[in-house]
C-alpha cells in the first residue's frame, strides 16, 4: 500500500532543482527519478529470461 502512494505522490524536479544547494544534487535528483525505471525494465527482463529458459526445457 506505501508502495502504492509513493508512486501517486506529485513531485516537482524543476523546483528541486533550481532550490538546490549545488550541482551534485541535480545529479541526484537525475539518479534518483531514472532508477525506478532501471528497476522496473530489469525486472521485467528477468522475468522475461526465466520464462522462456523454463519453456525451453519442457
Amino acid at each position: 500500500m506505501q508502495l502504492f502512494i509513493t508512486l501517486l505522490q506529485d513531485i516537482n524536479f524543476e523546483e528541486k532543482i533550481q532550490n538546490a544547494p549545488s550541482k551534485e544534487y541535480e545529479i541526484g535528483v537525475f539518479i534518483g527519478s531514472m532508477l525506478p525505471f532501471v528497476l522496473l525494465v530489469l525486472l521485467a527482463y528477468l522475468i522475461y529470461r526465466y520464462n522462456k529458459n523454463r519453456i525451453n526445457k519442457e
